[in-house]
C-alpha cells in the first residue's frame, strides 16, 4: 500500500488534493508529492524481493505498469577510479531504459497519471529525449502525443517520435522557441479543439521528477544499503537531481540507509545557469546566450532551477561546468578505458568528475557515481567528430 498523502505547492505551501494535477492551483507553483513516512512499512526485508523501478511502490502517487523501466546495471570502473584517486567509481548505467534514457521513469508515471485523469494527450516541449519517452509511453497507454521539438534536435529522437505515433512539430531555433510555440499553442487550444493535453514537461508535472527518485533507490541497494560519498550528475531541467535528492533523503528517513550524498551538478560552460546559481549563492538566473554541442542540457531557463540547486546545496555537494571539448574528451575516455557507450551528457559528468577530483572534492577512500543519463547512440556522431578533428 502506499503512503502517499497528496501534494503540496513548493511556492505558496498549498495542498491539493486532486488525484492528477500538473501545477499549482493557486500560485502555478511547482507541485511535490508528501508521503506518511511514520506509516510506511518499508524494509530492506521487503525491498529484498522486488526488482525494477517501482520496488518501493510505497514512495509513489501512482504505480505504472511500465515496460520494464529501471532495474538499470552499476558498473564498476576501476581505471576511472585509479585515474580520480579515488576507493571506487560506478557508473549508473540509465542506456538500458526502454527508449535509452533516464527520462523513462518520469514518463512511465506521467503516463499513468494522465491515463487515471482520463486526458487524450500527453503533451510538451523537449529538447529530445523527453519527446520521443513522451511518445513511447503515450503509444504504450492508448493516448497520444504532441511533442515540440526544436530544430537541432538529433535525428533518433525526431525520428522515433514519429515511429511511436506522435505528432512531432519541429520548431526553428533552440529550445526555448520550441517551449514558446507550445505555450502558445496551448493557450489557444480551447477554442480550437476539445482535446486535453496532459502537460508532461519537466515540472510541469509532479509525477515526471517523483519517478525520477527511483535512480536513488536502486543506487543505494546496489550498493548494499550504503550511500555513495558522490554522485556527479549531468543537468539540464533540474529533475534528475531534484529526484536523487528526494530519494536519498527518503531512505535516510525510513533507516534503509544511512546518510545522504553529495551531489555534484556538471553542465556545459556554455549553458550552466544552475551551477552559477550554486557558485553565487543565489537563485538560478536565465542563461542569455546558451550555446553547446549537448543538445539535451542546453536548457538556459531550467524549469527546475531553483529546487535543483537547493537539493544541490543541501547534499553538501556543488556544481562544475565543463567546456565541449573536456566533456566529448570525456565520453571518449569512459569508453576506451571501460568499454561503457555514454552520452554526451555523461561526458559532462566525467569531464566534471576530473575536474572535482583535482579541486580536492573527493577524497582517496570515496565511492563516486557518475549518472549516464542515456544511450551513447543518440549522439555518437559528436564524439566521432571530436576524435577525427583530434586526428583520431
Amino acid at each position: 500500500m502506499t503512503s502517499f498523502e497528496g501534494f503540496r505547492c513548493t511556492d505558496c505551501g498549498e495542498t491539493v488534493d486532486d488525484e492528477a494535477p500538473t501545477r499549482c492551483p493557486d500560485c502555478g507553483g511547482t507541485l511535490d508529492a508528501t508521503y506518511d513516512y511514520d506509516a510506511t512499512e518499508l524494509s530492506r526485508e521487503t525491498l529484498a524481493g522486488r526488482t525494477g523501478a517501482w520496488a518501493a511502490r510505497e514512495l509513489f502517487p501512482v504505480v505504472p505498469d511500465g515496460m520494464g523501466e529501471g532495474a538499470t546495471p552499476l558498473v564498476e570502473a576501476p581505471r576511472l577510479a585509479e585515474e580520480l584517486g579515488v576507493d571506487s567509481v560506478y557508473i549508473k548505467n540509465e542506456a538500458h531504459n526502454p527508449t535509452g534514457t533516464v527520462t523513462d521513469r518520469g514518463l512511465a508515471v506521467v503516463a499513468e497519471a494522465a491515463n487515471r485523469a482520463d486526458a487524450d494527450t500527453l503533451a510538451l516541449p523537449t529538447t529530445g529525449n523527453g519527446g520521443q519517452s513522451a511518445a513511447a509511453y503515450a503509444a504504450r497507454a492508448g493516448l497520444l502525443s504532441r511533442v515540440f521539438v526544436p530544430s537541432r534536435a538529433n535525428f533518433i529522437n525526431k525520428a522515433m517520435i514519429n515511429v511511436h505515433g506522435g505528432d512531432m512539430r519541429v520548431v526553428e531555433g533552440r529550445f526555448d522557441d520550441a517551449r514558446e510555440t507550445y505555450e502558445r499553442e496551448r493557450e489557444e487550444l480551447p477554442a480550437a479543439d476539445e482535446e486535453e493535453w496532459f502537460p508532461a514537461a519537466a515540472f510541469d508535472s509532479p509525477f515526471r521528477h517523483e519517478g525520477l527518485k527511483s535512480v536513488y533507490h536502486e543506487l543505494a541497494e546496489s550498493l548494499d544499503w550504503t550511500a555513495p560519498d558522490a554522485v556527479v550528475v549531468p543537468v539540464g531541467h533540474g529533475a534528475t537531481v531534484s529526484g536523487l535528492w528526494k530519494g536519498a533523503r527518503e531512505f535516510d528517513e525510513l533507516d534503509l540507509v544511512d546518510g545522504t550524498p553529495r551531489l555534484y551538478a556538471a553542465q556545459p560552460d556554455g549553458c550552466a545557469p544552475i551551477v552559477e546559481a550554486v557558485e553565487n549563492g543565489d537563485d538560478p538566473e536565465p542563461w542569455e546566450y546558451p550555446d553547446t554541442v549537448v543538445g539535451s542540457l542546453e536548457v538556459p531557463d531550467p524549469a527546475g532551477g531553483l529546487p535543483a540547486v537547493e537539493a544541490v546545496r543541501a547534499s553538501g555537494g556543488s556544481g562544475v561546468a565543463v567546456d565541449d571539448e573536456d566533456l566529448l574528451d570525456s565520453a571518449a575516455t569512459v569508453a576506451q578505458h571501460e568499454g561503457l557507450e555514454v552520452s554526451v551528457a555523461c561526458g559532462a559528468a566525467a569531464a566534471g568528475a576530473w575536474d572535482l577530483a583535482d579541486t580536492g572534492a573527493f577524497d582517496s577512500d570515496d565511492t563516486v557515481v557518475l549518472l549516464n543519463t542515456g544511450t551513447g547512440n543518440k549522439d555518437a556522431d559528436i564524439v566521432r567528430s571530436r576524435l577525427m578533428g583530434r586526428g583520431m
